[in-house]
């Protein structure tokens, strides 16, 4: 059979202004660009062509161990099967679980798994592929998935395993929702990411390194066939995926808000996936001169001499017209955004602010800080100015910072807008994340994001905010024996009626948008119900393909 559509062949198309790619170029379909829907439905009723950024390919290949499924856009890892999963409304499913439990003081939890699951070489899986596989993450020291709140796995007998903790942490859940389980009999750290054998729905077989991967349904799979047979990922800019929606040469295109109203190819429809892919600013709540240690050896600077004023940090969030930022920057495909997790069981409507800019200013006022001619305010001798980061390789994120800084100017602060890379140099984002408002983007389906951005100690709390009433509420979050006791207290941590991180309370952070997951897709292409998508285009997206079909 013919291979699949490459990169290459996309950007070239790009290029020669959208060019029709040869016969062979995509698997199974036509090669001109003006065939009917039909013609190009007959031709691959059982695949479907999906384009993903660039940065959607797993380094480390198809390996659990490593960051399959587990890393910055957690996903299903559809090679292999995990002992849970979420449906759309993300409550808990069983998958390799016939049930689980956890122990009173929430050290134990102990998972009865089937009987009837073998990985794709014909072997059984058992307990022992679990433990070996949860104890594996916590060995490897690049694994990208947070298990270390598990002291040991251990399988005490072929389908029961139990993980023993070091403290309750009940969110762990959701991390294994997309850990996805590998064979140790068959386990090799240096070549299972290229060759992975799972039990999942899926195969892989093929993988064209920076271009595509090809995935094929497991016939062996222990629960329902998968309706859409084979599965083609392609890997490319976002410049290169319009081009390949134009061609018809792909079936699910991924695009953005400034595109998608005015380049929309013939044939196709837009499908919009609601997300919790939150973009917001950190502000900084400690007065500047601190540090903070990262990577054991790595000092940082922290603190904001205006930022470090509550009352600034308020009035910023007043001040934030989250709907026109909205309208102008996002062309309307978004909706406000008030925290790490709107929208989610755990989130606290108490996070919600209007847009006031009288209330802004009066913040302001009643703190001492007094308007200048400029136009900005001042409090002995401090304008109230910063500088905002942001990543210089986006352009929504640009785009947001800008009008950021235009709102913030007409309540009196001047914000400076600052595009820059990823790095730890003097000039990189990360040098500034505790000492400077960062545009972050944030956004999981797990309640671990709200303990990470507002925990005391945590390397991720941006705003150097320590507070011991909201650490005490995070810690309780975890403690619980089960989810839906935690959802209270990850509530009172963002707001308990005193104190919080909410806009009322140390208003560490403004939110600004939930960006809207946008896609060019075939009319005639059923795509089944999603989950809220967390941070990122990518994987997400193809969690319930197997549901997928074509009319």
């Amino acid at each position: 059979m013919a291979r699949g559509i490459t990169r290459r062949s996309f950007v070239g198309a790009a290029g020669a202004g959208i060019a029709a790619l040869t016969a062979s170029s995509l698997l199974g379909c036509s090669s001109s660009s003006n065939a009917s829907s039909a013609e190009q439905t007959a031709k691959k009723t059982n695949e479907v062509t999906v384009s993903m950024t660039t940065t959607s390919e797993p380094e480390a290949g198809f390996d659990p161990l490593f960051s399959w499924g587990c890393g910055e856009h957690v996903h299903e890892p559809l090679i292999q099967s995990t002992l849970i999963t979420t449906d759309t409304d993300l409550n808990f499913v069983n998958d390799l679980a016939t049930s689980y439990e956890c122990s009173e003081d929430g050290l134990t939890w102990t998972f009865n798994i089937r009987d009837d699951v073998k990985f794709t070489d014909g072997e059984p899986l058992t307990a022992h592929d679990v433990a070996f596989t949860i104890n594996g993450i916590n060995s490897n020291e690049a694994a990208q998935a947070d298990l270390s709140m598990i002291d040991t796995a251990v399988a005490t007998s072929d389908t029961c395993v139990q993980l023993h903790l070091n403290k309750p942490y009940n969110a762990m859940l959701y991390t294994l929702a997309v850990v996805g389980i590998v064979p140790e009999h068959a386990y090799d750290a240096a070549t299972y990411g290229t060759n992975p054998i799972g039990s999942g729905r899926y195969m892989l077989e093929q993988w064209d390194r920076g271009q595509q991967v090809i995935l094929k349904a497991n016939p062996d799979y222990y629960g329902d066939a998968p309706l859409m047979e084979r599965l083609i990922v392609v890997f490319m800019g976002e410049d290169a995926s319009l081009a390949a929606a134009n061609s018809g040469q792909i079936d699910v295109a991924y695009t953005a808000a400034t595109m998608v109203d005015s380049a929309h190819p013939a044939g196709y429809e837009v499908l919009n996936c609601e997300s919790v892919d939150s973009r917001g600013i950190s502000l900084p709540a400690i007065l500047a001169g601190d540090s903070r240690v990262i990577e054991d050896d790595m000092v940082i600077s922290a603190g904001n001499n205006v930022t470090s004023d509550i009352a600034v940090r308020r009035a910023i969030n007043f001040g934030v017209d989250r709907q026109k930022m909205i309208d102008s920057v996002l062309n309307g495909y978004g909706s406000a955004a008030y925290s790490v997790s709107d929208g989610m069981p755990w989130y606290n409507p108490d996070m919600e602010v209007s847009f006031d800019a009288e209330a802004a200013k009066k913040c302001m006022e009643d703190a001492g800080w007094i308007l200048a001619s400029d136009g900005i305010y001042a409090k002995d001798g401090l304008r109230a100015a910063f500088d905002c980061y942001y990543s210089a390789s986006d352009s929504v994120r640009q785009a947001l910072t800008n009008e950021f800084a235009n709102q913030m100017r007409d309540i009196g602060i001047e914000v400076n807008p600052v595009g820059s890379g990823w790095t730890y140099d003097a000039s990189g984002i990360y040098a500034h994340q505790y000492s400077d408002p960062v545009l972050w983007g944030w956004g999981s389906n797990s309640p671990v994001e709200v303990y990470m951005l507002y925990y005391g100690d945590s390397s991720g709390n941006y705003a150097c905010y320590k507070n011991a009433q909201v650490d005490k509420h995070l810690d309780a979050a975890l403690a619980a024996t089960s989810v839906d006791a935690s959802y209270p207290e990850w509530q009172a941590a963002q707001w308990d009626g005193v104190e919080g991180v909410a806009p009322q309370g140390a208003a560490t952070w403004v939110w600004l948008c939930n960006v809207d997951h946008l896609y060019f897709k075939r009319e005639n292409l059923v795509v089944a119900a999603q989950k809220p998508h967390p941070h990122g285009h990518g994987w997400s997206l193809v969690n319930n393909v197997d549901k997928w079909y074509w009319e």
